[in-house]
């Protein structure tokens, strides 16, 4: 049996009747619907992708507890909670979701008059982005992360995403290990990065923070005069390194180059923007870190693209069964661009941790 979104809304304690809901947004994941009511409130519904996000539970109460501690630092500060954090709407239960048919539905309250933006088009947007996570950082850095699960087990652990690739590689499924020999060695002689950011986290040198992991621009609510609201999409919210979400930004940010970019000789790092970034993260940020902790952002912006590459050569190497391709070597072409930043990256080594020191 099926059921209208007005009819799940029906089962949250909004203000007023839902009259209507439509889908909303254009995100891969989740059924996203806008929802108004008989008095004009508006919200957001969302079905959950249970195929990606069986613990319900578990992610709610991550979302809970992080909106919670964020609500109360934004409060202290002045601001005003609905619009600078994510506000989740209880059941008429007093639940934080329903379960209909199999389906997980929760809701939120909907930020009005702000804006979202699929690319960091300009420069300004992409400081702006490092800002808003910047801020993220600074209000969960008294946060206890390990109150948090880890809704996705092993997601940024990079030594095992490096055994996973050596599986793939040895075991050579579908015969593809001759097509892939450079970017096969590439992994292999930069094996020493993969345990960087984990060994100083076990050596008690880099802290557990709370990491959002998936720190794209689209997920940044702005003002309409491109300031940044609230960080939201907080479904991989968990327990990890600052450097994880730092350096998956610069992955994608700094460069113009398309991800699946063919020509890798067209494949630059932008320094200026790796720059830009960092000066929206850091400024909100930098006094809540220590020397080490800034300048492991650095190694987080390497490994963070070394990870990436890994994971497209290794579908590449298993017949491209997780990563959606347009073509037989989509994967391979995307793992290239990667490594081709990694490279850059490390040439650069001392320039960019300059950068980052400047603001220690």
């Amino acid at each position: 049996m099926s059921f209208r979104a007005e009819d799940i809304a029906k089962l949250f304690a909004l203000d007023g009747e839902p009259m209507i809901a439509v889908p909303f947004g254009c995100g891969h994941i989740n059924d996203t619907y806008f929802v108004e009511t008989s008095r004009a409130r508006k919200y957001i519904l969302q079905r959950v992708n249970s195929d990606i996000f069986n613990d319900m539970d578990g992610l709610m109460n991550n979302i809970i507890l992080v909106t919670g501690h964020i609500r109360q630092k934004v409060a202290e500060a002045g601001g005003d909670p609905l619009r600078e954090c994510l506000t989740v709407v209880d059941t008429k239960d007093g639940q934080h979701y329903v379960r209909v048919d199999n389906a997980f539905w929760r809701c939120y309250i909907y930020i009005d008059n702000a804006i979202t933006m699929q690319t960091a088009e300009t420069p300004e947007l992409f400081r702006a982005a490092g800002r808003a996570f910047g801020m993220f950082q600074r209000q969960l850095s008294d946060f206890p992360a390990d109150k948090l699960c880890e809704v996705i087990p092993n997601f940024h652990n990079t030594p095992n995403r490096f055994k996973n690739f050596m599986k793939a590689y040895e075991a050579d499924a579908v015969g593809l290990a001759k097509t892939a020999r450079e970017e096969i060695l590439f992994v292999r002689e930069h094996a020493d990065l993969c345990s960087l950011l984990t060994d100083q986290l076990e050596a008690g040198i880099l802290p557990l923070r709370v990491t959002h992991n998936d720190t794209k621009i689209n997920n940044v609510m702005l003002s309409r005069e491109g300031d940044p609201l609230a960080v939201v999409d907080l479904d991989t919210v968990m327990p990890g390194l600052s450097a994880y979400d730092f350096g998956d930004s610069i992955r994608s940010g700094a460069t113009y180059a398309a991800e699946d970019e063919p020509d890798v000789a067209k494949v630059k790092f932008e320094t200026s923007l790796f720059k830009m970034y960092a000066e929206g993260f850091l400024g909100a940020c930098a006094d809540a870190f220590s020397k080490e902790e800034v300048l492991s952002l650095y190694t987080g912006a390497v490994l963070m693209t070394f990870e990436c590459g890994m994971r497209f050569l290794t579908d590449y190497l298993e017949g491209s069964t997780y990563f959606k391709i347009a073509y037989p070597e989509h994967n391979l072409v995307r793992c290239r661009t990667q490594f081709e930043l990694v490279r850059q990256m490390l040439q650069k080594e001392n320039e960019l941790k300059e950068i980052l020191l400047s603001y220690c």
